[in-house]
């Protein structure tokens, strides 16, 4: 058997074996932990000489383990296992006689050193108490009093790594059973074994210093887990200090290098300082372990010091002491946080501060970026306790008011692009974005300084504005980019601080005293004509800041001119990321400040015309695993369109700005319009042809032309806003040109594709704002088009949403064209969703249609235009209206269109139903409707409650119960007693429902107002559920 299990494991772990065969082997494998003589075969395996392969020993181990796990051992046999094993650890690990040769590999110590672990958490507790010692035996040679035999240290280190792991490693998860049985061994160890393990380190780092670094970084490492559950002064002496502290700063090279132990010691003092206990103790852990004399000593030492500014600067010591620093900081600002003005934990606290804040501003101003984020968040935490409590404890305030200043003077400087770093540069687009992470981070301790002394960021940040515009002014040449960008970008985010009221003026005053500042940098920047830098970075930052402080311009409009111009010639930057970017921005500013421009459209246009020609692509298949960059994608084809549209917008708002005359607008427009009509006539019969990147070139003029008319024309139908106007007619008239061509772009290509439809129904939701009525004869060609037989639910559902704003807006004018279309449009409605849904974006979607059928049916039905629905054009189909209706209403698996469809049915039951019935019989303005809702709409209300899939809990189930008593309400009011006569001797009586039910219905229906009757029905749907 065990010569079968060796073989088994040898083919399972050989790649060129026979596949059918390893597959046989793995299975034997994994069923050996189940066999009676598992644990027999395995320890053989495993200890037995000559030794077998690792692979097989490794595997004989992992089996055992599993056995041993398992806790299905006697107790006798997993003394027996022990005794193999430390059998075999003794002669292996603890014979001086042997050589290194036959010491297990360190994979194979690892394993072993896990199988010990299960040991020990199955036999510590009441069999084995004598654990550690047996392992710690292994650490000396025989005879010998001291930790001096490598093998076993490094065995006895390994162990130990393995049982924190096991019992006490806060990053696994564990069930409250493994939490539990953890902890009780915990403090078995404390109780029994605590001081002797915590003496052998002191031994093996005091023997080992300056032989085998190795054990010296494997130690370190088992003090830095232990130390977290353990008593600490077991493990914090001042021998112990001593040797950290040699470790740390020692500089003298030996045998096996000193870099990584020092990094290792270092990793140690933070974790011990890691451990949680009282702040008072922790303040006092510091002031022990000289902390600070470490630190001091490391930043003065040439690796941190005489390095820094070479290639030869040790950044991952830099930031380990980083880290050091960090946690040091934190603990100190805990300790302030617990502490008041009389306790002498605050005197001791503050004192620690000041010694400390020199060097985390040393680290917090590193050339290197990760070294500078390592202290970030003892910052903020320094910051945040100075905003909660520097107004109310006077030594904290006093600390707040000396140590702001030189944090944010080093914030400041770090938000400043170092001298190694080049904008734009697609090889560092990482860098690039790692640092604007940085930014943002250092933002918001700035802004946590405004919080804490308004006076003082709005002054520093003034002078760093204003003197670099100052310089720049005097020298353009010797201003570094830098130093732009970062009085730019300070400038940028001062407007949380300047806009906090919303703008920068208030009946021509400035708001507050930020946002006298901050017009004062407007001011410098346009005067000093910042954006003639040549550098891409602070041009785009100009017209980011102007963009963002428009107010000023509305304020000052005669700087408009002279930063237009600067605008115009940004946007024909040669870099990609400018180009598209500042596109963007040119519209925006332009939107801002059109009622100051004046007549000057047809001198941008002239500026913009080498940009407005529009080349389409035919965009590369980009996988869905691919992993596009930022800069990739703005790179792209659709995103150079997209940014290309905004300067078409832009256009539109200049042309339409108050002071153009209208037939200088018409002159415009045509200007304009006239290349893409061009363009159209050829690449619309290739287009017809199906050439792929015609009907792309297609598809951009019209998408243009759209947003041409986006930006000539606020204006929507049905609008109140005095500041919103149509369009004269003779623009609408050339903007009804422009949909002609469209319509008939859309009716030409092939019944349209779909990348037509797209950019059809772009340009039809913007044409309404410029075309006003003149839309609506168009209306049933445009319906023609965007409503195709191959048209998707989702473009269905988008028109229909569309159709709700013109039949808003025209709803005076609308009536005729409505009468014509509505049957023919619901028809194509009603083709959608009778089609099956074929995955979840199709059952997404065709929730989406039905939803917006509804929706529209309420339009017409709350704009006045019911008529339409039952007139002689459209009676026919009606029947089908209310079927489908009907259907939504029942269909428990979607509850909010269930609840629209409840509402469309209140709405008809209120608009067809006639007056109130007090007394008498009901009126209906629609003949025979009293009868009609109550036979087909009142039974509704039950037939969704009683649908299997029915849930009386679900929240929107019981909102659409609400909608049904609503629908019930209101026929009620509409029909009065006969509907309670046809709810007692019909519909109630006939779902079973008993006499007492019956009448309690009937009074809460007839009494209770609408919000108790809602509460009540649905009360009622979930006691019948039960």
């Amino acid at each position: 058997m065990e010569a079968q299990v060796e073989n088994a494991i040898e083919i399972a772990s050989n790649p060129t074996a026979d596949r059918n065969l390893k597959s046989q082997a793995l299975e034997f494998i994994s069923q050996l932990p189940s066999q009676a003589e598992s644990q027999r075969i395995c320890l053989s395996l495993f200890i037995r000489e000559p030794r077998c392969s690792e692979v097989v020993r490794h595997t004989a181990l992992d089996v055992l383990d599993n056995v041993v796990g398992s806790g299905r051992l006697d107790i006798s046999t997993l003394t027996l296992i022990r005794e193999n094993l430390m059998s075999y650890a003794r002669t292996t690990y603890c014979n001086v006689a042997q050589n290194q040769a036959t010491v297990d590999s360190p994979n194979l110590q690892n394993k072993l050193a896990q199988t010990f672990t299960f040991l020990f958490v199955t036999l510590y507790p009441s069999e084995w108490l004598s654990y550690f010692g047996d392992i710690l035996a292994l650490t000396s040679s025989s005879g010998a009093s001291t930790k001096d035999h490598a093998p076993g240290v490094v065995f006895f280190l390994r162990v130990l790594i393995q049982i924190h792991d096991e019992i006490a490693d806060v990053f696994l998860s564990r069930t409250p059973e493994e939490r539990k049985k953890g902890n009780e061994l915990k403090d078995l160890i404390r109780e029994r074994d605590a001081k002797t393990i915590a003496n052998s380190w002191q031994e093996i780092l005091l023997l080992w210093k300056g032989k085998d670094s190795k054990i010296i970084e494997l130690c370190l490492a088992t003090i830095g887990r232990w130390v977290s559950w353990i008593d600490i002064s077991l493990i914090i002496t001042e021998t112990l200090r001593d040797q950290l502290h040699e470790l740390v700063i020692s500089s003298s090279p030996h045998a096996n290098g000193p870099v990584a132990v020092r990094e290792t010691a270092l990793t140690t003092l933070t974790e011990i300082l890691r451990k949680k206990m009282n702040p008072d103790y922790k303040l006092g852990l510091l002031e022990f372990l000289k902390i600070r004399d470490v630190v001091a000593h490391l930043v003065s030492s040439p690796a941190l010091a005489d390095l820094r500014s070479t290639s030869q600067y040790d950044t991952d010591l830099a930031e380990s002491v980083g880290q050091l620093v960090n946690h040091s900081l934190s603990d100190i600002v805990r300790a302030l946080e617990s502490a008041d003005d009389q306790n002498p934990i605050m005197m001791q606290a503050v004192s620690q501060l000041k010694g400390f804040l020199p060097l985390v501003l040393r680290f917090f101003s590193d050339e290197y970026d990760e070294i500078c984020s390592t202290v970030i968040p003892c910052l903020s935490d320094l910051l945040t306790l100075f905003r909660k409590r520097e107004k109310s404890n006077a030594m904290i305030h006093e600390q707040s008011v000396a140590m702001l200043a030189p944090i944010l003077d080093a914030i400041v400087m770090k938000m400043r692009y170092d001298e190694t770093s080049s904008w734009g540069n697609e090889d560092a687009q990482t860098d690039e974005a790692e640092f604007q992470d940085l930014r943002k981070r250092l933002h918001v301790l700035q802004q946590t300084i405004a919080a804490v002394d308004p006076s003082l960021y709005q002054d520093k940040l003034s002078v760093v504005v204003i003197s670099t515009f100052e310089n720049f002014q005097r020298d353009a040449s010797r201003v570094d980019w830098r130093d732009l960008d970062l009085a730019m970008h300070e400038m940028f985010l001062f407007g949380e601080q300047g806009l906090k009221t919303g703008g920068l003026y208030h009946k021509s005053k400035p708001t507050t005293l930020a946002a006298e500042r901050l017009i004062g940098m407007m001011f410098k920047l346009v005067e000093t004509d910042v954006a003639s830098s040549m550098h891409p970075a602070v041009q785009l930052q100009y017209m980011e800041i102007c963009v963002r402080y428009y107010h000023f311009f509305d304020a000052n409009p005669q700087f408009i001119s002279a930063t237009l111009e600067r605008f115009i010639q940004i946007v024909h930057h040669d870099h990609v990321k400018v180009r598209t970017r500042s596109w963007y921005l040119f519209h925006r500013f332009v939107k801002h400040v059109r009622q100051h421009l004046g007549d000057i459209a047809q001198t941008v246009i002239q500026a913009l015309s080498d940009l407005l020609p529009i080349k389409a692509e035919i965009p590369d298949e980009v996988s869905d695993n691919s992993d596009m960059s930022s800069n990739e994608d703005q790179q792209s084809p659709s995103a150079r369109f997209d940014s290309q549209l905004y300067l078409y917008e832009a256009i539109g708002c200049i042309c339409s700005a108050r002071g153009v005359l209208v037939e200088n607008q018409v002159i415009y427009i045509r200007t304009v319009i006239g290349p893409l009509f061009s363009d159209f006539e050829v690449h619309l019969g290739p287009a017809k042809n199906g050439d792929e990147l015609a009907v792309m070139q297609v598809h951009h003029l019209i998408m243009a032309l759209g947003t041409l008319a986006r930006g000539f024309s606020d204006w929507t139908p049905a609008s109140t806003s005095p500041a919103a106007t149509p369009p004269a007619n003779e623009v609408s008239e050339e903007f009804s040109r422009c949909s002609e061509a469209i319509l008939v772009a859309l009716e030409s290509v092939s019944v349209s594709t779909e990348v037509i439809r797209h950019a059809a129904r772009f340009a039809f939701s913007r044409l309404v704002g410029v075309l006003g009525s003149r839309i609506l004869p168009q209306l049933p060609r445009w319906i023609e088009g965007l409503l195709s037989r191959t048209s998707s639910k989702d473009e269905m559902a988008l028109f229909m949403r569309l159709l709700d704003q013109v039949v808003y807006g025209f709803k005076t004018e609308i009536f005729d064209i409505l009468n014509t279309l509505l049957t023919p449009l619901l028809q194509r409605v009603f083709t959608g969703i009778a089609e099956p849904a074929t995955g979840t974006d199709d059952e997404i979607q065709l929730a989406e249609l039905k939803r917006e059928y509804l929706s529209f049916l309420l339009v017409i039905l709350n704009n006045s235009l019911e008529a339409v629905l039952v007139s002689e054009a459209n009676q026919a189909g009606f029947a089908n209206v209310i079927s489908t209706i009907e259907h939504l209403a029942k269909d428990a698996s979607d509850f909010p269109t269930a609840k629209l469809a409840f509402t469309v049915l209140c709405r008809m039951v209120t608009t067809w139903g006639g007056p109130d019935v007090q007394v008498g019989s009901p009126q209906p303005t629609l003949p025979g409707f009293d009868r009609f809702m109550m036979e087909r709409f009142s039974p509704l209300c039950w037939s969704l409650p009683s649908q299997p899939n029915f849930d009386p809990k679900d929240a929107q189930g019981k909102q659409a119960m609400g909608e049904a008593a609503g629908l019930q309400k209101a026929i009620y009011t509409k029909t009065g007693e006969e509907y309670l006569n046809f709810l007692r001797t019909g519909e109630l009586s006939g779902m079973g429902m008993d006499p007492g039910t019956v009448d309690e219905y009937l009074r809460a229906l007839s009494v209770s107002d609408a919000k108790a009757f809602k509460q009540y029905f649905q009360n009622l749907v979930q006691r019948s559920k039960r």
